[in-house]
Formats: C-alpha cells, structure tokens, sequence
C-alpha cells in the first residue's frame, strides 16, 4: 500500500479547518483537487476517512485514527524540507499556534505583530480556540492555554503574568439587585456565562475558600463562547459575568464594572506558551519562545495585576 504524502496534507487540511473550500483556499489549491486527494486517500484504504454533509465534514473513526498516527510525521517532513531550503539557524516557515481566546497579552497583537517584524521569514497561522485537544495531533507546533490544563508530557514557558479570575457586574446591576457576599448567592442572580463550544455544558464558576476549591453551577440567562460579548452584556447591566482580571482591566478603570466576591477568587498560574518535547526544537519555534519570555520581561508589570488593570 503507498499513499501520496500530499494527498495526507491535503486531508490534514481539511480535518483541521472541517471545510473543503477553506482548506483549498489555505493550501491555494481548488476544491476539486481537494476532493480528489481526499478520494485517493480513501480509494487506498478502502474505507471513509470523512463524514460529509452539506453543512459539515468531520472525520470518521478511521480518519481519526489516521492522523493521529500520520500528523506528528507530516509535521517533521515539513520540518526537515523547511531546514534543508534555509540554512538550520533561519527561522524560517509555516509556525501554526492554538491560542485560548482569553489569553489577552498573547493575542495583544503587540507580541505577534513585533515577532513577525523580527522574523519576517515566518509564516504565523493561529487559530483561537478553547477547545482542549491534542495540538501535535492537530498539527499545530504549539499553543497557549492556562498552565493548570496544559498536559504534563509538554514545555511549558510561562507568556503572561500571574492570573487571577473574577466576576464582575455593573454598578447599575448591582444597584439594583445588590451584591452577593458569597458565590453560592450567584444561583439567584442573573447571570452572563460561557461555554467553550455548542456542545459542551456551561462553565461552572471556579472559588476558593479557605483553602478549598468549589465551583457553582449558575444558571445563565445568556451563555456565549464570545468573551467579548459576556464584556458588553456586563456593562449594560445583564448581570453578573465571569472571566480573567485583564480582560476586565480597561471596564474597572474606567468605572462600568465592579469586582465582587474578590475574597473567594485566589490567583492562577497563568497562561504559557506550550508545546511537544523534542530533541531538535525547529529555528521558528525556538524563535517565537525566545521572543515570547523577551516580550514578556520588557512589557509586562507585576503590579498591572494587583490593580486589574
């Protein structure tokens, strides 16, 4: 049995973008030429490796099980072709990143705007999700998450300050409904709450007290993947609403939230930049860390988050 490498890219693509049209458009080839590299790849095996609708893809078990055999391998073929065409020390190629969307300073743009200056060479494709899955499956080279869920087997090199998680609220809100004094009050209050994706449950809100970790199951009346939304619902008095301090940072210093339950919400790890140990870390990786702890040092200031700002 011998199956085109490329026609493996190809469905590599597709897996990772779960669109024919988006993976030709990323790879800069037509849809048809992406069908027939998908067909190839199921002609040889002689089973499904997608499962097609007309509103999604996704993969079969057995194209599951494929690439996660065949992805870590693509992924050091590229490697190796990039550092034969440039010489080993140029960080050079395509560095694909899987960012958490609340990782504020990472995707500041500041960071990922003054390294691509620097490294121009550089290709930088980053996808913002929350979902936790295995990045060296999905191709990616690394990516960026709270330290607390990030596996054990992975580097890990802190890109924020220390982080601390916590619920907010319009004074007009609180003005109106008062402030609850502890987390088990949230139940009768209305809340803005969040959900990685459609298909999982709501986010329990996480507390500590007295050295003990709980979490409250509310009962959101608006719930939304979109941090930036759960900002806006706040400000105009939806309710209470949950999320790291410096993505509340610019609302509490101009005055339309207000911390509350500040005595139940204890300080996180933060967020780091992570990704699979390996004996030769490819120039463009090693790059984007060495950058990454530089930019961290020189920009950010440990009292930024005493004051949430």
């Amino acid at each position: 049995m011998s199956i085109d490498l490329n026609a493996l890219r190809v469905l590599a693509a597709v897996a990772r973008v779960r669109s024919f049209r988006a993976a030709a458009d990323q790879l800069g080839v037509t849809r048809s030429a992406v069908s027939q590299s998908v067909r190839k790849v199921e002609d040889e095996l002689g089973t499904a490796v997608l499962r097609r609708t007309t509103r999604s893809v996704a993969l079969t078990e057995a194209g599951e099980a494929l690439l996660e055999r065949v992805a870590p391998a693509l992924a050091e073929i590229e490697e190796a072709i990039a550092a034969t065409a440039t010489p080993e020390d140029t960080p050079s190629g395509l560095l694909r990143l899987a960012v958490s969307s609340i990782a504020e300073s990472f995707l500041s743009g500041d960071l990922l705007a003054s390294f691509a200056a620097a490294y121009p060479r550089v290709r930088l494709d980053i996808v913002v999700t929350d979902a936790e899955f295995d990045i060296v499956a999905a191709g990616f080279d690394a990516g960026v998450r709270l330290g607390e869920v990030i596996e054990r087997d992975m580097i890990a090199v802190p890109v924020s300050l220390e982080q601390r998680q916590i619920v907010v609220a319009a004074p007009a809100y609180l003005a109106q409904a008062g402030a609850p004094v502890h987390p088990r009050e949230l139940t009768r209050h209305r809340c803005v709450g969040w959900r990685s994706s459609a298909d999982t449950a709501p986010y329990r809100w996480e507390f500590s007290e007295d050295g003990q970790d709980f979490a409250v199951a509310v009962d959101p009346e608006v719930t939304t993947n979109d941090m930036a939304l759960m900002v806006k619902m706040a400000r105009a008095g939806a309710g209470l609403t949950i999320g790291m301090a410096e993505t509340f940072a610019p609302s509490l210093r101009e005055g339309t939230l207000r911390i509350v339950l500040e005595d139940f919400c204890p300080p996180l790890p933060g967020f780091f930049l992570f990704y699979p140990s390996r004996r030769h870390l490819p120039a463009k990786l090693r790059a984007l860390v060495d950058h990454a702890k530089g930019w961290r040092r020189d920009h950010l200031r440990p009292e930024s988050f005493a004051n949430g700002e």
